[in-house]
């Protein structure tokens, strides 16, 4: 019971912008429902959504670790998310080059160990460098990842892709929909406890050092560099789970769902939400998703289609003018983290005085 208050104290919301933002989402979920309810939204479309809600959530979690954390600059969201991607397929699905036919769980842990270990490779040179030389060196590695996977063929099955991959936990007796938004819902309940865990923990207070002072972490006698690799590790493991369940949920993967536009998504979701904040990143993905898949039906709209325009094309131009809108009147972004770096026992205390 002591935990549950605790989380409850954890979760109220005391800045009154706050407040209205998470009631205009209270406001989003309850008529998404009533569609389902009206038969206006298909079940299986607004579960799906829900999938790939919390896929680019734990996306965003990932990378908040890195940068929001620690400062790290990662252009290579892509690149994680696709090992995470292609582990789980290679291993999984019968028709593969490699035609293992592994159960999925193996598929995620192979995604755990591969991602880590080239986050390793590619933060031994960099880490120890200024910002720039990451932002470079993972710029290039996400090339470098898409290009490898495109032309051998022999293990990656090149452009073609890999089809026929493995649902998730099949012997459900749920709907394919029902499950897969069930097991992303799980995991990212679980990534986001663990990360609130960390971030107020000695360690995330250390990062947030480096990432506002390296040289005071430094003369403190922490050793910046470990840290830093700590997240960038922790970072990507997270990313490549997002890749391992997208497999899972869209049954066929290929080179080109490795394009930069994904990392672009994820870094304005991180941004829109508020650096450094993990309720942040999970509401910055929601609202990315809800404008990128939202303004697919534009033209349906009578209003719009009278008009005569081609207005669904237009993702991206909406979602530039909600981040100037977001840095305009929101500079710390739409759930900035100051409130979660409170132990709510301590939030209590203060209360009491």
């Amino acid at each position: 019971m002591s935990s549950v208050t605790a989380w409850m104290n954890d979760t109220i919301v005391r800045d009154p912008a706050e407040r209205r933002i998470m009631a205009i989402l209270v406001v989003i979920t309850v008529a998404l429902v009533g569609g389902v309810l009206a038969g206006v939204i298909g079940p299986r479309f607004l579960l799906f959504q829900i999938a790939l809600v919390g896929m680019y959530a734990l996306l965003s979690l990932g990378l908040n670790v890195q940068w929001g954390y620690a400062g790290l600059i990662n252009f290579s969201v892509a690149a994680f998310w696709g090992i995470g991607a292609y582990s789980a397929a290679l291993l999984t699905a019968p028709n593969s080059p490699l035609g293992l036919d592994l159960h999925p769980v193996v598929g995620f842990l192979a995604a755990i160990v591969v991602s880590a270990l080239i986050a390793i490779l590619i933060g031994i040179p960099t880490l120890r460098l200024r910002e720039d030389y990451l932002a470079i060196a993972s710029l290039g590695l996400a090339e470098v990842i898409r290009l490898i996977i495109l032309n051998e063929r022999q293990w990656t099955a090149g452009s073609s892709g890999i089809s026929g991959i493995p649902e998730l936990l099949g012997w459900l007796p749920l709907t394919d929909a029902a499950t897969t938004a069930s097991v992303v819902v799980v995991l990212l309940a679980l990534t986001y406890l663990f990360l609130r865990r960390v971030h107020r923990s000695p360690w995330g207070r250390v990062l947030r050092t480096i990432r506002s002072d390296e040289d005071l972490a430094e003369a403190l006698g922490k050793n910046s560099y470990r840290f830093k690799m700590q997240a960038f590790v922790l970072g990507s493991i997270i990313m490549a789970i997002a890749g391992a369940f997208y497999a899972h949920l869209n049954l066929y993967i290929d080179p080109s769902d490795l394009v930069p536009l994904t990392t672009f998504y994820i870094w304005i979701a991180v941004i829109l939400g508020g650096t450094g904040s993990n309720r942040g990143a999970v509401v910055g993905a929601a609202v990315v998703i809800a404008i990128r898949e939202g303004t697919r039906f534009l033209n349906d709209v009578p209003a719009i289609g009278s008009l005569g325009l081609d207005v669904a094309p237009l993702r991206l131009l909406f979602v530039g003018a909600l981040i100037i809108l977001v840095m305009r009147f929101r500079q710390d972004g739409l759930l900035p983290p100051k409130d979660e770096l409170i132990w709510p026992s301590a939030r209590k205390e203060a209360d009491d005085q």
